[in-house]
C-alpha cells in the first residue's frame, strides 16, 4: 500500500515528468538542432515541418499539434492522465524556447547515439510515470489499453512514415542518422522502463520441494509456489516449485537448490514485468 501511495502521489509523478522531459529538450536543444536530425514521434513531425518552412519554432509546431490529440485523448483515458501529460508538453514547449545548448558534437554518428541516449532516457523517465510526453504517446496508450496494439509497434509505423517523407525532401545520410538515433532511442527507453520491474521466473523440478521452499523462505525471504506435474516418461507426480527473483539473488538460489538435489531441474526464464502481490503494482492511468 505504500509503494501504491509513494507510486501514485502528485509531487513523486510531476518529478518523473519535467525531470524527463528536461533530458529528452537538452537532447533535442543541444544535438538535434545543430545537426538537423529529425526526431520520432510527434515532435519529429515539428521539427520536419520546421525543417521544410522555417516558419514557427518547433516548440511552438509541437504544441499545435498537441490539440487534436488532447482532444481525441479527453473522451478515451482518464483526466489524470491527461492533465500530466499537458505538464510535459508544457514542459517541452516553454523549456525548448528558453534552454540554449550546443554540446560541440562534430561526428554525426555520435551525435546520433548520444542524442539517442538522452532521448531515450528521458523518455523512459517520463512514461514511468502516470501521464505521457503527449503527441503520439496519448494515441498509444489508447491502442494499447483498446485493442492491445503495441506501444512499441505504433510508434514503429509512424516513424517509418515520417521518415519515407524525410527521405523524399531531406540528406539521405541525416535521415539514416535520425533513423539509427531513434533505434537507440527505443533501447534505452525500454532498459528505462524494465530498471525496477524485470525478475526472474525460475522452475525447479525436483524430488525435494518442501526442503528447498523452507530454505527460501528462510533465506532469501521470498515466496514460492507448487505447481502440480506429472513425469511423462515415469508417470508420477511432481511437484514444481515457482518463484520469481530477482538477478542479484539468483546465484544464492541455484546454490540453494543443487545443495539439496544436485539432480534438481533449475530453469531460468526473463519476465519484461511482474505485477502484482508485493511486487509493482498495476498502474491505472
Amino acid at each position: 500500500m505504500l509503494q501504491k501511495d509513494f507510486t501514485y502521489s502528485i509531487l513523486w509523478n510531476c518529478c518523473l515528468i519535467i525531470f524527463g522531459t528536461l533530458i529528452c529538450v537538452i537532447g533535442l536543444k543541444g544535438i538535434a538542432d545543430p545537426h538537423g536530425f529529425v526526431p520520432g514521434g510527434l515532435f519529429g513531425l515539428a521539427f520536419y515541418l520546421y525543417y521544410l518552412t522555417d516558419w514557427m519554432d518547433p516548440g511552438v509546431i509541437f504544441t499545435l499539434l498537441n490539440i487534436p490529440m488532447f482532444i481525441i485523448g479527453k473522451f478515451f483515458i482518464s483526466g489524470r492522465f491527461l492533465a500530466y501529460s499537458f505538464l510535459a508538453m508544457a514542459v517541452a514547449s516553454v523549456s525548448y524556447t528558453l534552454i540554449q545548448v550546443d554540446f560541440g558534437i562534430v561526428n554525426q554518428l555520435y551525435a546520433a547515439v548520444t542524442f539517442g541516449v538522452f532521448v531515450g532516457v528521458g523518455s523512459g523517465i517520463v512514461l514511468r510515470s502516470l501521464g505521457s510526453s503527449g503527441g503520439i504517446d496519448i494515441i498509444a496508450v489508447i491502442l494499447y489499453q483498446r485493442f492491445n496494439i503495441g506501444m512499441g509497434k505504433f510508434f514503429m509505423a509512424f516513424n517509418l512514415v515520417l521518415f519515407s517523407f524525410s527521405f523524399l525532401t531531406m540528406n539521405t545520410d541525416l535521415v539514416i542518422a535520425s533513423i539509427i538515433s531513434v533505434f537507440v532511442t527505443s533501447v534505452c527507453m525500454d532498459y528505462v522502463l524494465s530498471m525496477f520491474n524485470q525478475r526472474k521466473m525460475v522452475l525447479v523440478v525436483t524430488e525435494k520441494g518442501e526442503c528447498i521452499s523452507r530454505e527460501i523462505l528462510d533465506k532469501l525471504k521470498i515466496g514460492a509456489t507448487f505447481i502440480n506435474g506429472q513425469g511423462a516418461y515415469t508417470g508420477h507426480d511432481k511437484k514444481i516449485l515457482m518463484t520469481i527473483i530477482n538477478n542479484i539473488q539468483l546465484k544464492r538460489l541455484e546454490q540453494i537448490v543443487f545443495t539439496k538435489d544436485e539432480k534438481a531441474l533449475f530453469i531460468v526464464e526473463n519476465t519484461f514485468s511482474v505485477i502484482g502481490s508485493t511486487f509493482s503494482k498495476r498502474k491505472i492511468y
